[in-house]
């Protein structure tokens, strides 16, 4: 019996793709109005879109935050004083009832000698007399813990100008850092004994060095 000729189209059980066919197919997919190639340039183009708006956006943030025109959010109370201000109001302390020490932070020799003799003369108890270092630019710091703040609003009131600090001490001492804008105390028979609150550092006036936080005075020589 004659055998059945054997089918070209097919090898292995497998169709096989003529040439014609082939050309049909790189042909159709050359087509520029092929769907399929259209909808694969749609969606390159969208992403190419997207990604010039993201390189565009962080250019424009990036110059913002240069120019100071964008300020990037930090930890909240990271700019705020190590301490706040008293709220309380104070009556004046009798000056023989407080005990203070008086610093010198400036180049001036024998300022804090000086300004100590007049305290004496105003029955303050006058302790420690000495030079020191201190970030603080003013009139002068008056320095105590929390027992002291009734006495430091006392001391504050002869040194017009000055700005209060508190630490951690636990006695009612003060401290009088003089700084380089100090003149004088006020006049001993005008100094205001009325009640009143402390006056805390303005902002252009706090301890500039973290490091000297808080104001510890260190003694030297020639006060």
């Amino acid at each position: 019996m004659a055998r059945k000729p054997k089918d070209a189209s097919v090898l292995h059980g497998h169709r096989v793709v003529t040439g014609p066919e082939l050309r049909a197919t790189f042909e159709a997919a050359g087509d520029p109005d092929n769907p399929v190639r259209v909808r694969r340039r749609v969606v390159h183009g969208v992403v190419l879109v997207l990604l010039l708006g993201l390189i565009a956006g962080a250019i424009i943030v990036a110059l913002a935050i240069m120019s100071g025109q964008l300020k990037l959010p930090t930890t909240a109370g990271s700019d705020e004083p190590r301490t706040t201000c008293p709220g309380a109001t104070f009556d004046y302390t009798p000056n023989d009832k407080i005990n203070l020490n008086v610093y010198n932070s400036t180049s001036r020799p024998g300022l804090a000698r000086s300004v100590a003799d007049e305290l004496l003369v105003r029955k303050f108890v006058v302790g420690a007399v000495a030079n020191t270092e201190a970030g603080y630019r003013g009139v002068a710091a008056v320095v105590s813990g929390a027992a002291g703040q009734s006495a430091a609003f006392s001391v504050q009131r002869n040194l017009p100008g000055s700005d209060y600090f508190q630490d951690g001490r636990t006695d009612a001492s003060v401290d009088v850092i003089l700084s380089n804008d100090y003149k004088e105390l006020a006049a001993a028979d005008r100094v205001d004994q009325t009640p009143g609150t402390l006056s805390c550092p303005r902002e252009s006036r706090r301890i500039a060095d973290d490091a000297k936080w808080p104001v510890i005075p260190t003694a030297g020589a020639t006060p």
